[in-house]
């Protein structure tokens, strides 16, 4: 069995970000990135299908930058065996990604497509779903277990009122949440046999897709500074405020 694993290269999530002068975007010049976390969970969980022998192959994949190749490589030092960029200077929007990655997927044939949930970057949560949509397949978002076995994943997914499961018939698209599990250190060695591996390297018009941008964002603001806190003399005090200023008792 085969799994497609889509990555994407995003602001660290240790780094503070500020917003550009002109209000267009965020700052990215000179900011340390690195791989979106809930896809580094997604590459765990495809090499872990893997070592159990469900899965024969692990494909990581991304779009963007010639830059996204480090983050391939990352993919690669933590199990996945070959890699395909999308290399293109257009900014990516969801819809575009999700063509993309139908086009790769009809390409590829994964029996399984294990994507992040969301981006830490844009938070739209949409690229999975989309992808789904397009590619015709099963979907199971925001995973916190997956098995597979008999041509079937059983899907463990984290709702309001508690856990629900699906069983879904493979080809499938699932996205992995928070718990799905703890990603492994990437070793020294590793790194250096990543280095090794077959990065292909395709663009848009190879797969026939358009990836002009259908949104336009008006302007980035950073949220408004916190207030300073004050200090009371006592609980009486306290309450006071609670009670009369922020009428929350």
């Amino acid at each position: 069995m085969k799994i497609l694993v889509p990555v994407k290269r995003v602001v660290d999530y240790n780094v503070k970000v500020r917003v550009k002068s002109d209000q267009s975007g965020v700052d990215i010049a000179n900011v340390k990135m690195s791989m979106n976390p809930f896809d580094e969970i997604a590459i765990e969980e495809a090499v872990r299908l893997r070592e159990k022998g469900v899965a024969t192959e692990v494909i990581a994949v991304s779009c963007g930058l010639a830059s996204c190749q480090e983050t391939l490589r990352t993919a690669m030092a933590i199990g996945a065996d070959r890699a395909i960029l999308v290399e293109t200077d257009v900014e990516l929007q969801p819809l575009a990604v999700a063509k993309l990655l139908k086009a790769v997927v009809d390409k590829e044939q994964p029996q399984l497509v294990i994507v992040g949930k969301q981006a830490i970057d844009d938070d739209a949560n949409q690229t999975g779903q989309m992808l789904a949509a397009l590619a015709g397949l099963a979907q199971a978002a925001f995973a916190s277990k997956v098995e597979v076995a008999d041509g079937k994943a059983t899907v463990t997914r984290e709702v309001d009122g508690g856990l629900e499961i699906l069983e879904i018939k493979l080809p499938a698209v699932v996205t992995a949440d928070l718990r799905l599990n703890e990603p492994r250190y990437v070793t020294l060695p590793n790194i250096m046999k990543a280095k090794k591996k077959q990065l292909d390297v395709l663009k848009p018009a190879d797969l026939g897709v358009d990836v002009a941008p259908r949104l336009k964002t008006l302007k980035v603001t950073p949220p408004p500074a916190r207030k300073a806190g004050i200090k009371v003399a006592d609980v009486a005090a306290l309450v006071d405020k609670l009670r009369n200023e922020a009428k929350v008792i």
